[in-house]
C-alpha cells in the first residue's frame, strides 16, 4: 500500500461520523438520479433546444447539479474530509443543519421550477443558498487547520470560492423572477453554469481525485507539480470564461475553454503517472464509468471552444451543457460514489465478533452492470436527440436513465441492507 494511502486510512475509523450524516445526503442523491432522468423524460419535447428558463427541464438540470453533484459532494466531504485531513468537523449539529436546509431547499426549489411557480422559488432559493453556506463554512474551517496536502486543499479552496459566488447568483436568478430587477438572465445564467459546473463541482472533483484514486487503485500520490499547473489553468479558464460570459465575448469564453483543455491535459497526466504505479490492477466497473466521464470532460470543453469559435453546431449550447453535467460530472460521481458507499458502509458496519465485511461483500455487481449500461446507452440516445431536434430519441434516452438510475437505487440499498439495514445509519 502506498505511503499516501496508508496515510489517508490511518486512524479512519476514530475520526468517522455517525453513518446517519453522510448517508441522508448519499439517500438524497440516489432519489435525486431517479427523478432527474424522470424530470427529462417529462419535459422531452424542450430538451434539444433548451437552453434556460422556468419549466420541467431546468428542474431536471437542478435535480442533477444541486440533488445528485451536490449532495454527493456534501456527504462525501464531510466524511472524507477529517478522514483526510485528521482534523474533526467543527459540529455534527452543524453538519445536520445543514441537510434541514438543503435537502428540504433543493426539493421546493425543483418544484417551484417544474410548475414554474415563481412564489415558491425565492424560498427555496433561500433554504438551498444558506445550506450551502452552512457547508461552505464547515468545511473552510477543516481546512483552514490542515497541515499539509496542499493541493488537496488549494482544490478545496478554490471550489468553496466558486460556490459561494454560484449560491449568490442562484439566488439572485431566482428572487429576479419575482422581483423584476432587470438583470441579464441569458448572461448571469451562463456565468452561473460555469461557476457551478466547473467552478464548484469541477474543482472538487479534480482535488478529491488525487486523494480517491489512489486509494482505490493503491497506486501513489499524483506529481504535485502537475496537479498545480491543472489548478493553475483550471482556476484561469473558470475566470476567464465567466467574464466572457457577463460580457459575451467569444475571444474569453475561447480562451477560457482552451484554458480548461490545459488543465485537464495536465490532470490526466498526473493521475496516469500515479495509476501506472498502482498495486490493484484490476479496477472494475468504476473505473469504466470514471474513465469514461474522463473522455467526456475534454469534449465538453473542446465543443465549447467550438462554440465560442463560431462552428454552425446543431443545438450546440445545449449539448455542451448536456455533456459537461450528464455527461462528465454525472458519470463521475456515479463512479467514485459506487466506491464511497461500500467503503465507508464496511466501516460503520458492526458483526458478531466485531470483524467489520468486506467492501466486496457489501457491493451487489450485476445491478451496477444493469446500471452502466443503461447509463451509456441514455447518454448516447439523449445527446442524439439534441443534436439531431428528435424529442422522441431524448424520450427514450431518458427512460433508459430512468431504468439505470433504478438499479443504482438497487445497489445503494443493498449496502445499507447488507450493512446491517436502516438501524445501521439511524442516528
Amino acid at each position: 500500500m502506498s505511503l499516501a494511502v496508508a496515510s489517508f486510512l490511518g486512524g479512519a475509523k476514530s475520526r468517522l461520523l455517525p453513518a446517519s450524516i453522510p448517508f441522508r445526503f448519499f439517500a438524497a442523491a440516489v432519489a435525486a438520479h431517479v427523478l432527474l432522468w424522470i424530470a427529462l423524460f417529462a419535459g422531452s419535447a424542450e430538451v434539444p433546444r433548451f437552453v434556460g428558463g422556468l419549466g420541467t427541464p431546468l428542474a431536471a438540470v437542478h435535480l442533477l447539479t444541486l440533488g445528485m453533484l451536490a449532495m454527493t459532494a456534501i456527504g462525501a466531504a464531510f466524511q472524507l474530509l477529517p478522514v483526510a485531513t485528521k482534523q474533526p468537523m467543527a459540529s455534527q449539529g452543524a453538519m445536520r443543519l445543514t441537510s434541514w436546509l438543503f435537502i428540504p431547499g433543493v426539493a421546493l426549489l425543483v418544484v417551484a421550477m417544474a410548475t414554474r411557480a415563481i412564489y415558491l422559488l425565492a424560498a427555496g432559493a433561500l433554504l438551498a443558498t444558506l445550506g450551502l453556506l452552512l457547508f461552505a463554512g464547515l468545511v473552510a474551517h477543516n481546512l483552514w487547520r490542515v497541515k499539509g496536502m496542499g493541493l488537496v486543499v488549494a482544490h478545496g479552496r478554490a471550489a468553496l470560492a466558486a460556490l459561494v459566488l454560484v449560491a449568490a447568483i442562484g439566488f439572485v436568478l431566482a428572487a429576479d423572477y419575482h422581483h423584476f430587477w432587470g438583470i441579464d438572465h441569458a448572461r448571469t445564467a451562463l456565468a452561473h453554469f460555469i461557476l457551478g459546473a466547473f467552478g464548484f463541482m469541477g474543482m472538487l472533483a479534480l482535488g478529491f481525485s488525487y486523494v480517491l484514486v489512489p486509494m482505490f487503485a493503491l497506486s501513489p500520490a499524483p506529481s504535485a507539480p502537475l496537479g498545480y499547473g491543472a489548478l493553475a489553468a483550471a482556476s484561469a479558464g473558470i475566470l476567464l470564461s465567466v467574464a466572457g460570459a457577463f460580457a459575451a465575448s467569444p475571444m474569453l469564453l475561447l480562451s477560457g475553454a482552451l484554458a480548461g483543455l490545459l488543465a485537464t491535459l495536465l490532470h490526466f497526466e498526473a493521475l496516469r503517472r500515479s495509476l501506472t504505479r498502482r498495486m490493484r490492477k484490476r479496477l472494475g466497473l468504476s473505473f469504466i464509468l470514471v474513465r469514461g466521464a474522463w473522455v467526456l470532460l475534454p469534449a465538453s470543453l473542446a465543443l465549447g471552444a467550438a462554440l465560442a469559435a463560431g462552428a454552425p453546431v446543431p443545438n450546440g449550447a445545449t449539448l455542451f451543457g448536456f455533456l459537461a453535467l450528464f455527461g462528465w460530472l454525472l458519470t463521475f460521481v456515479l463512479g467514485i460514489l459506487q466506491r464511497i458507499m461500500p467503503f465507508l458502509g464496511s466501516m460503520h458496519a458492526t458483526r458478531p465478533g466485531g470483524k467489520p465485511p468486506l467492501v466486496s461483500e457489501l457491493t451487489l455487481e450485476r445491478p451496477l452492470q444493469a446500471h452502466a449500461v443503461a447509463h451509456g446507452l441514455a447518454l448516447t440516445a439523449v445527446g442524439a436527440g439534441i443534436v439531431l431536434d428528435t424529442p422522441a430519441l431524448v424520450a427514450v434516452g431518458s427512460l433508459l436513465g430512468v431504468a439505470g438510475a433504478l438499479a443504482f437505487a438497487w445497489f445503494a440499498l443493498g449496502v445499507v441492507r447488507r450493512m446491517g439495514g436502516l438501524g445501521a445509519i439511524a442516528s
